[in-house]
């Protein structure tokens, strides 16, 4: 009997660990619950302004033709084939790059509302637009 007591006391001692830390946890999701005043969560930019809007170059053509954004976003144009493009604003922004290869990007922050047209000058119908909004 004496050798069954220490492990009844062992065992007895593990069970009272594992009962308090199972009340702990089952107490940590009520207090995540609590109704206590919190701060409110920090607000979220709109979704509008978080990134570039993306424009590839591909087939002699502005892929889309024709985007939106909000005045302060950038948008990237991405050279994807084997010849040489440019971006050239003709109305609503003043922007121009070089010509540039494949794999190569151009970028112009929006600034302010309104409707740019722009164009690649190396290849006649070649044109797009970006509708800006605040």
């Amino acid at each position: 009997m004496r050798r069954s007591l220490p492990l009844a006391l062992a065992a007895a001692s593990m069970l009272a660990a594992g009962a308090a830390g199972c009340g702990d946890d089952e107490k940590k999701s009520e207090d995540s619950g609590s109704t206590a005043p919190s701060k409110p969560a920090p607000a979220r930019p709109a979704p509008a302004k978080a990134g570039d809007v993306k424009v590839s170059m591909k087939d002699i053509q502005f892929e889309p033709k024709a985007v939106k954004a909000k005045v302060g976003q950038t948008i990237t144009w991405t050279n994807d084939e084997p010849v040489e493009h440019n971006v050239v604003a003709k109305s609503g922004a003043d922007f121009s790059s070089q010509a540039f290869g494949q794999g190569k990007t151009f970028n112009a922050k929006v600034e302010q509302p309104g409707k740019i047209d722009y164009v690649c000058t190396l290849h006649p119908g070649m044109d797009g637009t970006i509708e800006v909004t605040e």
